[in-house]
């Protein structure tokens, strides 16, 4: 199921779905020890905690009048944990239909909306599956387990598609850089993270690391999985066939993760917010990966009918919405769920969240062959119960659960799954909105002479936000595998899919939270089109998208208006790109007490390349006793609003974000994919935060090669050589052109509609980076203050500086030069049987880990 982070309210109590009435005072009646179906209906006016539990007085109400009685114990958890904004979408879903409603038409589409995952063709055998996710709530809790645990949840997600999964990536936000909780939190999320993906075997790609004071206490950890399967092994949660055997295979059932959904999301963060810590799930690794094999085995042997994970809401959610896909009924023993807590009662057994578990729909007559599979992997596999058929008039069948022969649940699964409330919550512009606004960055005083010029260029490079990112990225294997042909720090992440054609992917995922606390509706679609961008820089043709919406309390009318402007925003401008989302996630609530994180939507673009080899790298290129042409495509304007470097140097937010043309993407991404296949680029790296300062830093250091840049007529009066290096305006890519091709390329450019100036050379032996008449910078000095922020804010300077130089010296990661052999391929990702590599030597600079 989709995930979200919500929260009820700032009071709600911490006893989770584990709430039960005072065991003293319920005892009596109680059979067994358990609040069962026909007690239920002869004890009415039984209290029962659901205020705790989040739910409504209305909700509540219209929970007893489905079921023509009170619910019991177990039920009132379970309808608690369905009904929470987690889970129903109860705030967002009235908003989210646009992405249907407005979605271009694709043929490449096979699920979307509504699965676990989107699916999309790349190809006539393999396709394509991915998302985003977040887990803000836990990893502030429990910084390594909760991020760990995110990264566990969405490959699961990834595999119930039927799908290998093949690479991850990971967007994070954290508060001040310099704050104390941060340098608490972010070795924590990182180490979990890493630790959860690398024990995996699953290269993490990219991502984004973001620092802002307004995501003190609210860290966003959204995690991205991409898978590939066989299109004709597509699988599906529906529970089909009367009499089809319910087996649950994983992990043992704990109390961990008990009121994830209901309690640790759904509970504004206070002083009491390290009580939530045994909410948080605990992951294990090494199961989850048993775990994988043993499915894709269930799926190439077709074994399986129907498949769902268990994440957020657990046993409860994958019985519910698996019944419920497919109109049918269940009849489910709950005795027979392996515990690792003799102890635990139904409702903590149906509420767990207990990691690395997946719900399989088997046929009677392969129930023995799924056994012995999870058997041959280690993993433990149980029948805990049958599909049974819809009632005679046609309605859908229902959910019974028994523990010990008394009945403790009998409901509609589509009451759980489908049936929550929706609201239309109240929405209104912030009120401060028009002055913050008004407040334009353009007004600032800027540097206006070559010193302070050379300063700013300094100090933007060594801000947390710009900063090399290397101390975080060095924590995660971004080679295993072998198929990595792109990987962080480069504009996407980019993967081969299939060694025999050469076929490959590229994912890139982006948000600003300044652009969308300015104007939410164009904020989100600069985050579009700046992920479709960096997509399109690598050569790959952009084909689909996903989004993680993370926003504060949907109670709050300005958030809500946020909310609803940023959906718009999204489904506005997929329709203008021509590419659909495919699905996604919504985190709500993220927020301490009355103080709301930015509107952060993140947004994850997937694109196509037919050939990796073709890919374009963001890096200059060495050339012996030669230099490369450099261009910038795209219009540059004063557009300092919301900037980075209004940010950084004045603390300011306000003014209007950049203005986004997306014909102008669409027309410069179609350009790229012609050069790219006529071999026309040595470099591609799209311009935005920082802006052309950055860009051409991060160019030069790459792989060690200097530039001497010369600045346009327009820009060289007053402050505009500073307008030239730092406005952020969107539609804009930095690339070099290798000697004779600069004719074919510019007539390309000009084909396309899109502007394309030379403004200087590559320089290899020059050793810097030169703007004309303004500064001259040497690498050395350039490296020095772009790597040494991180490992002085969190440790391990020594190591940071050491691996800066070691890049430096021997060049960048797998895949920055134009035409390198592709890596090293250690099994087939579209059948997951292992093959022998193709080449044993890891790529140049590459983790020898």
């Amino acid at each position: 199921m989709t995930t979200q982070d919500p929260v009820r309210d700032s009071d709600a109590a911490v006893a989770g779905p584990t709430a039960a009435p005072d065991r003293d005072a319920t005892v009596i009646g109680w059979v067994g020890g358990v609040d069962t179906v026909p007690h239920a209906g002869d004890s009415p006016d039984e209290l029962q905690p659901y205020a705790e539990l989040g739910l409504r007085d209305d909700e509540y109400a219209r929970i007893r009048q489905l079921l023509n009685r009170r619910p019991t114990q177990a039920e009132l958890a379970m309808y608690s944990i369905m009904w929470s904004e987690h889970c129903s979408y109860k705030s967002s879903k009235v908003h989210l239909r646009q992405f249907g409603e407005k979605a271009p038409s694709s043929d490449r589409m096979l699920a979307g909306i509504g699965e676990n995952a989107g699916v999309v063709r790349v190809s006539d055998e393999l396709a394509v599956t991915f998302k985003v996710e977040s887990h803000n709530h836990p990893s502030f809790v429990e910084p390594h387990q909760g991020a760990a645990t995110g990264v566990g949840g969405i490959v699961r997600d990834i595999l119930a598609m039927g799908a290998r999964p093949v690479a991850v990536m990971d967007p994070l936000r954290f508060g001040a850089a310099d704050h104390p909780d941060t340098a608490r939190v972010l070795p924590g999320v990182v180490a979990g993270i890493g630790g959860y993906g690398n024990c995996l075997g699953l290269p993490n790609i990219g991502g984004e690391v973001v620092f802002d004071p307004c995501y003190q206490g609210n860290p966003l950890v959204n995690a991205l999985c991409v898978g590939v399967l066989p299109v004709d092994r597509l699988q599906n949660k529906a529970a089909a066939g009367t009499g089809n055997v319910v087996v649950l295979m994983g992990a043992k059932t704990g109390r961990d993760g008990i009121g994830g959904v209901s309690v640790l999301a759904s509970a504004t963060f206070d002083e009491g917010s390290e009580q939530r810590r045994p909410s948080v799930q605990v992951g294990d690794p090494f199961i989850e990966k048993l775990l994988i094999e043993a499915c894709l085995e269930l799926y190439d042997e077709q074994l399986v009918v129907g498949i769902q994970d268990l994440g957020g809401a657990g046993l409860t959610c994958a019985l519910a919405e698996t019944a419920a896909a497919a109109g049918t009924g269940m009849r489910v023993w709950l005795e027979r769920v392996p515990l690792r807590e003799p102890s635990m009662e139904p409702h903590e057994i149906l509420a767990s969240e207990s990691q690395e578990r997946m719900l399989l729909v088997v046929e009677p007559e392969k129930l023995e062959a799924v056994l012995q599979t999870a058997e041959k992997w280690g993993v433990l596999a149980t029948a805990i119960g049958e599909v049974t058929a819809p009632a005679p008039d046609g309605q859908p069948g229902r959910l019974v659960i028994t523990w010990r022969d008394h009945l403790v649940v009998d409901v509609p699964p589509g009451s759980l799954a489908d049936d929550g409330p929706v609201y239309h919550r109240p929405m209104r512009e912030p009120a401060d909105l028009i002055l913050l606004q008004a407040d334009r960055a353009e007004t600032l005083p800027r540097p206006s002479d070559p010193d302070s010029l050379r300063e700013t260029v300094l100090r933007m490079i060594a801000s947390p936000n710009l900063a090399d990112k290397t101390w975080v990225t060095e924590q995660y294997d971004r080679y295993v595998l072998g198929n990595t042909v792109l990987a962080q720090p480069e504009d996407s992440g980019v993967i081969r899919i299939d060694e025999r054609s050469g076929i490959g992917i590229a994912l890139s995922v982006d948000g600003n939270g300044r652009y969308a606390r300015l104007d939410p509706y164009h904020g989100a679609k600069l985050a579009l089109a700046e992920a479709y961008r960096n997509v399109a820089v690598t050569g790959a043709k952009p084909i689909a998208v996903t989004d993680c919406l993370n926003f504060g309390s949907p109670e709050d009318p300005g958030v809500m208006w946020q909310f609803a402007e940023t959906v718009r925003g999204i489904a506005d401008g997929c329709g203008e790109l021509g590419i659909p989302v495919t699905g996604g996630n919504v985190s709500f609530y993220n927020q301490t007490g009355a103080a709301a994180i930015h509107p952060t939507p993140v947004v994850g673009v997937l694109g196509v390349l037919d050939d990796v080899a073709d890919r374009i790298p963001m890096g200059f290129v060495p050339r012996d006793g030669g230099h490369d042409q450099i261009y910038l495509l795209g219009d540059t304007n004063v557009e300092l609003s919301g900037s980075e470097w209004a940010w950084a140097t004045h603390e300011h937010l306000g003014g209007v974000p950049p203005r986004v043309d997306l014909d102008r993407e669409r027309a410069i991404a179609d350009l790229m994919a012609v050069a790219a296949r006529g071999g026309h680029l040595s470099s591609a790296h799209d311009l935005s935060d920082g802006g052309l300062a950055q860009s051409l830093v991060e160019s030069c250091l790459r792989r060690g090669v200097g530039a001497r840049v010369t600045l346009p007529e327009q820009f060289t009066g007053g402050s505009m050589p500073f307008v030239f290096l730092f406005s952020e305006s969107a539609g804009r890519v930095l690339v070099s052109v290798p000697r004779g091709h600069e004719k074919a390329f510019t007539a390309l450019a000009a084909e396309h509609g899109v502007p394309c100036e030379l403004i200087g050379v590559t320089d290899t032996a020059g050793g810097a980076l030169e703007l004309h008449g303004q500064f001259r910078l040497g690498l050395d000095e350039l490296r020095a203050a772009h790597s040494a922020t991180l490992p002085r804010l969190f440790g391990g300077a020594e190591l940071g500086a050491a691996n800066a130089s070691a890049v430096g010296d021997a060049g960048s990661p797998a895949g920055a030069v134009a035409t390198p052999p592709v890596t090293m391929v250690e099994e087939p990702t579209a059948t997951g049987g292992p093959a022998a590599p193709i080449d044993t030597e890891p790529p140049p600079g590459a983790d020898e880990r």
